[in-house]
């Protein structure tokens, strides 16, 4: 008899592999079978930022659960054509993931020999190779990274589609998504932002497939995200169409004390008191011009609070404004106004590239945390009880700003003097106002009591009888179901 397998297949930006190595670890902690189950996590070489994906591979292939196995699927080369005419890194991704098919048929193929392969979950960027599960008649469930609300919108993107011909970012209108806040058109999901663009077609084949899986799991938890949950599962996001289960089963976030033990900000933090510290991180991909750096240095200044930055290099054209560009460590005396670190050298730390998020969020002197908004940093600082204030700077983030302020009450607004779909400049004085008002004021406080709620909330459904766990032994139900 074969011993029973599930395929995990993620995208190749980091973000979606992290959250995809917890799913698998959070199945195995709840999914106990004799033989033992394995995983098999499918990874791609990815059209950038491939150091940090092969970096992040190697350290925990080494640490992580004995049942979980990587393969590394045959590199793929991008067209010369595609790569000069310079898209945005959603359309390259939809390349790399359809040039793969052929890869990932082979070794679905292959681990069928020695596997009862139960399940092949997939992140929603690999949509196409959903119909090539579903062809080998594996039972086939989407995996969304994202929150619930920004699966409403790319569910009901077909909808919106037939409603005009205009681009979003012409259209200068609120977008009544069920279950998502009034949406101004311009803060829909960036790659959405222009028609023409070949990745705004791609999200909507990903709109058409999802709904035809057997169920779509989502990195998000009922209380956090119930309004919106329910207009999923009641179909109000795709009209006169079945729609297949929901599993809310997070929040799946990654902490790494081994690699965070010992690092120079953490002992610096230890020094600094109680929720004194407001942190300042953008992700792995996000970066700023120099002109935008020095505004945020001025503002932090002016602003009088206990800071700590981490800065990167400015990203160069051909980047668009990710984090590819540069792996060298920043030169912060010309990044950053004269004077500058050591004029805040008391109060202040600026770390170069990286800090360990998740111990610098749960350490006690953190008050408040200015983010990106990609959905891991909400849900670490969720979970940490550390209030927001909220910056988007690409993919999904606007949307999840409206979300995160207007729904969940858990962030700040961090306004821009100037939009544009490469987002707009925030100046000093923006960055004083919102960093002082969240570490010292009354709205900043009900926003504290507000996060404190949710890490309440989300604690609650990852224990037994929780929400996350209830939602998980539903999915193990319905495979049984499938048999």
């Amino acid at each position: 008899m074969k011993k029973e397998a599930i395929v995990l297949y993620p995208s190749a930006a980091i973000g979606h592999l992290v959250s995809m190595v917890e799913l698998a670890k959070f199945i195995l902690s709840h999914y106990h079978l004799q033989p033992p189950l394995t995983i098999h996590i499918l990874t791609i070489s990815p059209p950038y930022d491939a150091v940090s994906i092969s970096n992040y591979i190697a350290s925990v292939s080494s640490s992580i659960h004995p049942s979980i196995v990587f393969h590394s699927l045959p590199p793929v080369s991008l067209p010369p054509s595609l790569l000069s005419s310079s898209p945005n890194h959603e359309t390259l991704m939809f390349e790399v993931l359809r040039l793969n098919n052929p890869n990932l048929h082979n070794a679905l193929v292959s681990i069928s020999v020695t596997y009862s392969v139960r399940a092949f979950i997939a992140d929603f960027f690999c949509f196409e190779a959903l119909s090539l599960s579903s062809k080998l008649h594996i039972p086939t469930y989407g995996f969304f990274t994202s929150p619930a609300a920004c699966l409403a919108a790319f569910l009901y993107l077909p909808t919106l589609h037939r409603t005009t011909d205009k681009s979003f970012k012409d259209l200068n209108t609120i977008l009544n998504i069920p279950g998502v806040p009034p949406l101004h058109s311009r803060d829909i999901i960036k790659p959405l932002l222009e028609r023409n663009d070949p990745a705004y077609h791609g999200f909507l084949n990903v709109a058409d497939i999802m709904p035809k899986t057997v169920g779509i799991i989502v990195n998000t938890f009922e209380a956090l995200e119930h309004k919106c949950l329910r207009a999923i599962s009641d179909g109000l996001c795709v009209p006169n169409s079945p729609m297949p289960p929901i599993y809310p089963v997070g929040p799946l976030i990654t902490y790494d004390k081994e690699k965070a033990t010992g690092h120079e900000c953490l002992r610096w933090l230890d020094s600094q008191p109680e929720r004194s510290v407001v942190f300042l991180c953008f992700g792995s991909l996000g970066v700023f011009s120099k002109e935008q750096l020095r505004e945020i240095a001025r503002g932090l200044e002016k602003s009088g609070q206990r800071f700590l930055w981490v800065v990167r290099n400015p990203p160069s054209e051909k980047t668009h404004n990710l984090a590819a560009s540069s792996q060298e460590d920043p030169d912060l005396d010309s990044l950053l106004p004269e004077g500058f670190l050591d004029r805040t050298k008391e109060r202040g730390m600026v770390v170069k590239k990286w800090a360990p998020q998740g111990a610098v969020l749960k350490h006690r002197s953190v008050g408040g945390f200015v983010t990106h908004c990609g959905w891991n940093s909400v849900l670490e600082a969720v979970v940490a009880g550390v209030p927001m204030v909220a910056w988007p700077l690409y993919a999904e983030q606007r949307l999840n700003r409206v979300v995160m302020v207007e729904e969940m009450k858990i962030a700040l607004w961090m306004r821009e003097s100037t939009w544009s779909p490469e987002g707009g400049l925030v100046e000093a004085a923006e960055v004083e106002e919102r960093v002082t008002e969240l570490m010292g004021s009354e709205k900043g406080e009900l926003v504290r009591k507000r996060v404190g709620i949710a890490k309440e909330e989300a604690e609650a459904a990852m224990r037994e009888g929780g929400s996350s766990l209830v939602a998980l032994a539903k999915l193990f139900e319905s495979r049984k179901n499938q048999d």
